[in-house]
């Protein structure tokens, strides 16, 4: 696997500065609600309306986005005829790597995780963020086994949280 830099904060930035209406979920999620554990890319689902993958791509395009793991020179254009027909993309950009979703296993749309989610400060930024006990469920669904290692860490704090509400 080849580890490139990241700038997580750049990539949010582009996005909020763009207007893109997404929900962080992966491991940038995990980190956000106080997991411990690596990540090498930030996971966005996002809203599939028109407009939104307007945004998008605007919002990405300075970055040079291109397919991760495909060969260089690959023709490869990201916009909207692109992503209207595409769903998931996991990309390169110039700011580090960024899982684009349309649709995550055991969540649906952005749609239908937009009430299993909050707006939480990262990097001091506002984002919607998926909520910890949809986050397990994701995991849960994803299936591979980092995320079921990563189910007990998450566990872990949401018994930690519900612990701290009672002696509140």
């Amino acid at each position: 696997m080849i580890v490139r830099p990241q700038d997580f904060a750049g990539l949010l930035r582009a996005l909020l500065k763009g207007s893109v209406e997404f929900i962080v979920v992966g491991g940038v999620a995990a980190a956000v609600h106080g997991a411990a554990r690596s990540t090498y890319d930030i996971d966005i689902v996002y809203a599939r309306s028109r407009e939104n993958i307007d945004r998008l791509v605007a919002a990405l395009s300075p970055l040079r986005p291109y397919l991760r793991g495909a060969p260089p020179g690959l023709p490869f254009v990201f916009d909207r005829d692109t992503v209207e027909r595409g769903l998931n993309f996991t990309l390169e950009t110039s700011l580090g790597d960024l899982d684009v979703l349309g649709e995550i296993v055991g969540g649906g749309t952005y749609e239908s995780l937009l009430s299993k989610s909050a707006t939480i400060e990262v990097f001091g930024m506002a984002c919607r963020v998926v909520a910890l006990d949809a986050l397990i469920r994701l995991k849960r669904a994803a299936g591979r086994p980092k995320d079921f290692e990563a189910i007990a860490e998450l566990e872990a704090l949401i018994e930690e949280r519900d612990t701290r509400r009672n002696v509140e």
